[in-house]
């Protein structure tokens, strides 16, 4: 092969982004992480004591109708009681509580809707202490789980999504995903589901049915009528507010959303999982089973694949970014702000004006990635650093928009105000992810918080980076606690002091100090003076 191909060849492949699924079960929590090119973007938390997921249907019963707010509380069988608004029954209001009116008696061609027909569609207009009375049993689905001392969120508008489709009772609508941009795989997919889809039922096309073939979406649908059929049965028996269909596990349901054929690994710890994984892909991606790895070390997983430490630097107040930039993240009742700070970074360029936008577009990345990670979801206020010139501020705001375009939740983001605010606006359906990353001292048992100790070594070899870059020091000395100078002149030849040596081109020295803290440091320059920080 001549270098030319070989070029081209490797350039190829360094634009295939690199997928992974780590599943850590080893508690009766489930959590669930997404890496692309071996960095956390997602992580998911399946709580075993968790009362609904969104897209579980109910028959719930009317508890309270709200005239004011035009809106009811349902009774759902759970803790806290849903909430609907007039508009949130849908259009198809009264021909769903017809169907279940008729499954309730146990009409068997409600599997199918064969000769079912239509009632009429629902005013937008209508108030709906004239539709819905107290006591009233309904047909409802969760749209959105409880968030802080809300209930969950429902909706009338029935649907049971799969791999590749969504099935829409009591419509005849061909829906195709706006992402998929060819016209020509628009028109081929809306006559090959004209052609499949029952009677009855409308379809919704997702992206993942992109080039797929007539039987892998034929499957799919054959697999969600059985799922219709299955909660129709169940409705011959129900007397009062209980769950008629569950949806998927949290693994399952992500991967459901998630696999695509440019996924390369899924590792599990928990080998029941591992099944239910490896049953579920056989059902809508069989060529994909093989990806599925059961992992037996001692060690858990999410430290042996990195996600613990990428946990531990992504979640809490502070942010770091490995260029000295970070960010602060607040979240409120109402909305959640994150500040944009330079900190450390090198200034780039040939002025204040260019160092703002590389740090702002560097910022905006990360960003992206953490609206991803914690699910923040609502209103987002972004504050980044102040930018004079308009052809700047358009660069940043189409890197927030291409960034976010890898964000499978619906999102509207609006150019900077004159003051530098972005608004970003962010599908919500579950709560923020929140993760601990507060451990207590060790000095002062229990009394205090710290950051994480595996965050120190990171942090040092940053401010030797920001050091060299700013006052190209010959010999820099670092006082640190005994087990953190352990740690840094472990293996002496390759030990990570003479790593730092080359890489920064400067001579380190690391002293411990018996009475400093476990993660306290501090430099010193050749002549033995402090260095402020």
């Amino acid at each position: 092969m001549g270098v030319t191909a070989l070029c081209v060849v490797c350039f190829f492949f360094l634009l295939i982004m690199n997928k992974e699924l780590v599943i850590s079960a080893q508690t009766s929590d489930v959590q669930i992480a997404l890496l692309e090119d071996k960095q956390l973007v997602e992580l998911h938390q399946e709580n075993a004591s968790r009362q609904y997921s969104v897209g579980d249907i109910f028959v719930g019963k009317v508890h309270k109708v709200m005239q004011g707010l035009n809106a009811a509380f349902i009774d759902v069988s759970g803790d806290k009681d849903g909430f609907i608004h007039y508009l949130d029954l849908g259009p198809q209001y009264y021909s769903v509580q017809k169907y279940l009116k008729q499954a309730m008696n146990g009409d068997a061609k409600m599997a199918t809707l064969q000769d079912f027909k239509p009632e009429s569609i629902l005013e937008k207009t209508g108030n709906l202490s004239g539709v819905l009375s107290v006591g009233q049993l309904v047909l409802v689905q969760v749209a959105k789980e409880p968030i802080s001392t809300k209930g969950p969120k429902l909706t009338g508008d029935i649907s049971i999504a799969g791999h590749y489709i969504v099935l829409v009772p009591f419509s005849n609508k061909v829906s195709i995903s706006q992402k998929i941009k060819s016209s020509e795989e628009r028109v081929r997919l809306r006559r090959l589901m004209q052609s499949i889809r029952p009677q009855g039922f409308g379809v919704i096309v997702r992206t993942n049915a992109e080039g797929r073939s007539v039987s892998d979406l034929d499957n799919d649908l054959h697999q969600l009528m059985t799922y219709w059929a299955q909660m129709t049965d169940r409705l011959k028996h129900v007397a009062s507010p209980q769950r008629v269909h569950a949806e998927l596990s949290a693994t399952s349901a992500l991967i459901r959303d998630l696999i695509t054929n440019d996924f390369d690994t899924i590792y599990c710890d928990n080998e029941a999982i591992c099944d239910e994984v490896r049953n579920y892909l056989q059902q809508i991606a069989p060529d994909k089973v093989d990806i599925v790895r059961s992992y037996k070390l001692q060690e858990p997983i999410f430290d042996q694949m990195g996600v613990s430490r990428d946990i531990r630097k992504a979640f809490g107040k502070i942010v770091t970014i490995r260029s000295g930039i970070y960010l602060y993240v607040e979240h409120t009742e109402a909305m959640h702000v994150i500040d944009v700070n330079s900190g450390n970074h090198v200034k780039m360029g040939t002025g204040q004006e260019d160092t703002a936008l590389q740090v702002n577009i560097e910022s905006a990345k990360e960003i992206a990635r953490q609206l991803r990670l914690r699910d923040m979801g609502g209103i987002v206020i972004v504050d980044f650093v102040d930018m004079l010139k308009a052809e700047n501020r358009k660069k940043l705001y189409d890197v927030m928009c291409e960034e976010m375009a890898k964000d499978k939740a619906r999102h509207t983001i609006l150019p900077l105000s004159k003051f530098g605010l972005m608004q970003i606006t962010r599908q919500r359906v579950r709560p923020v992810v929140e993760v601990d990353v507060q451990e207590k001292c060790p000095f002062c048992d229990g009394t205090g918080t710290i950051k994480s100790s595996l965050v120190v070594v990171d942090e040092i070899e940053s401010n030797v980076k920001y050091l060299q870059n700013t006052q190209n020091n010959q010999k820099l000395t670092i006082l640190t606690h005994p087990y953190v100078e352990a740690y840094l002149n472990k293996g002496w030849v390759k030990s990570i002091r003479r790593q730092w040596s080359k890489k920064y081109h400067t001579k380190l020295e690391i002293k411990p100090m018996e009475k400093f803290s476990l993660l306290e440091y501090r430099f010193l320059d050749s002549t033995g003076e402090e260095i402020s920080m």
